[in-house]
């Protein structure tokens, strides 16, 4: 305690001088800290308001305003450090191998982000669209930026990462109104063709899904296989019918076969035997 007296009764007018050095520029960054988050909340705003009159997806506009919003921060707290004198260049280099290092760190992560951003910005789809993407079949439920969820069609959520989901093929169903339904039947090469045709285009047209724009309903033999006559069905349907169409059709077909003894070929073998006296 008397050795604590003695010093502050030697260097007062240093201790002093420190003070109000330091209380000066510590006074400054604060005031500069505190204006600095003013101005970024009135920024932000500004933002958010020019967003609202553009059609950009929430997801983006929530992660572009955290960005815009952290990187106006980081340039408050280095004018700020500069205000209490520490040297910028230092600490400039100082977040610069933290960033590098984190970078390396994630990698990978960084790589869905990328992704993510890529998806919002060109919007191949969107939430509720049926996509078909990295093998998967179904709604996009969400769109993160570094997954996006999907929920099949027998009601299972899959998360993909959006890397590899912007960088490959994504089928989606939902953009256009219509959509056209392609099937393939075989029948026999002892059936008769032209009544297979008139079998398949009688159930095609009873059914009240199936559109006549932009196409009418065809059926014609695509190729002839090895074992069967291919024909091909190529009918237009409203997008959310496409499903019903497709298997509505399958099923349709096959009972009118069996029903007016066409036959559809299928596999088999046939094995003889013969007895050698």
């Amino acid at each position: 305690m008397e050795f604590v007296t003695n010093y502050l009764a030697n260097n007062t007018d240093d201790l002093i001088e420190m003070v109000t050095s330091w209380g000066g520029k510590l006074l400054g960054a604060l005031v500069v800290l505190w204006i600095g988050f003013k101005i970024v909340g009135v920024v932000k705003r500004m933002v958010q308001k020019a967003f609202g009159r553009t059609q950009l997806d929430p997801s983006l506009e929530g992660f572009l305003l955290s960005v815009i919003g952290m990187t106006l921060k980081v340039l408050v707290f280095i004018t700020a450090a500069g205000v209490l004198g520490i040297e910028m260049t230092s600490f400039i280099a100082l977040l610069g191998a933290a960033g590098l290092a984190v970078g390396m760190a994630l990698q990978g992560a960084l790589s869905h982000f990328a992704g993510g951003v890529m998806i919002l910005l060109f919007r191949p789809f969107k939430n509720g669209d049926l996509i078909e993407a990295q093998g998967f079949l179904g709604h996009v439920k969400q769109i993160g930026i570094t997954a996006t969820e999907i929920k099949t069609l027998d009601n299972k959520t899959v998360f993909i990462p959006n890397g590899p989901l912007s960088g490959g093929t994504i089928k989606n169903y939902s953009t256009e109104p219509q959509l056209r339904v392609d099937l393939e039947f075989g029948i026999g090469y002892d059936d008769d063709i032209d009544q297979a045709k008139k079998v398949i285009m009688e159930i095609v047209k009873a059914r009240s899904d199936v559109l006549s724009t932009p196409a009418e309903p065809f059926v014609a033999v695509m190729s002839l296989g090895d074992s069967a006559v291919n024909l091909v069905v190529r009918v237009w349907t409203k997008t959310e019918t496409y499903w019903d169409v497709y298997f509505g059709l399958n099923e349709a077909v096959k009972k009118a076969f069996d029903s007016n003894k066409i036959s559809i070929p299928y596999p088999h073998q046939e094995v003889y035997m013969h007895t050698v006296s």
